[in-house]
């Protein structure tokens, strides 16, 4: 240590960089603690608006059109069991999933036959899906669209699997499923997290 305390003073170079390094970590430490805390606050003003957009007549008519845009409000999903309560958008495009929960595009509307799919944010944008982990077989997800609802069952245990594995979400016209996806471990997209639930009760109808 006396070298590195002798160096340092002889050199003012060595004094400025390291004092340059020490900026540099701080600002770093304050960007990782930070970037959550403001993707949460971000994500709480999202919601409020499509809180009010999902009620509102005009939204009602775009979604029995079958008009919804990428990032408009789709479906209200409710995890009693992890008190999760927020609306999902429609698109899973990095700019719609802002909102904290995003709908695979090319699969079923919430109630619809087939395997309805939804990705959500783990550890920001309000991390929704923060705890499905600890979701068991049985446990319920309900879906609220602007014309109905449903609800589905856990059927089987969360699993891992590959982030290119979109079996998962394929479709599948003979069922009535519902799969959930998030990065796994948490902070991390090495893996993707599932969750299989089956249609138990209800289904949107088209007016």
């Amino acid at each position: 240590m006396d070298p590195l305390i002798n160096m340092l003073r002889r050199s003012r170079g060595a004094r400025f960089g390291l004092s340059a390094l020490s900026v540099v970590l701080f600002l770093s430490a304050v960007g990782l603690l930070g970037y959550p805390v403001y993707t949460n606050f971000y994500q709480t003003r999202v919601q409020s608006r499509l809180d009010k957009e999902i009620a509102s007549p005009e939204h009602i008519a775009r979604y029995k059109a079958g008009a919804l845009k990428d990032g408009d409000a789709l479906t209200r999903i409710k995890i009693p069991a992890l008190d999760v309560d927020v609306v999902v958008v429609e698109g899973t495009s990095a700019s719609a999933l802002r909102a904290g929960a995003g709908h695979y595009p090319k699969t079923p509307l919430p109630c619809e036959a087939g395997n309805v799919s939804i990705a959500g944010h783990r550890t920001t944008y309000g991390k929704p899906f923060a705890n499905v982990d600890r979701l068991k077989t049985g446990d319920t997800i309900i879906l609220e669209t602007p014309i109905g609802s449903c609800t589905y069952e856990v059927s089987r245990a969360p699993f891992v699997t590959t982030p290119v594995d979109f079996s998962v979400v394929a479709n599948d016209p003979a069922v009535h499923a519902l799969t959930l996806t998030t990065c796994n471990p948490k902070g991390s997209a090495r893996e993707r997290l599932v969750i299989k639930a089956t249609l138990t009760k209800g289904a949107a109808t088209q007016a």
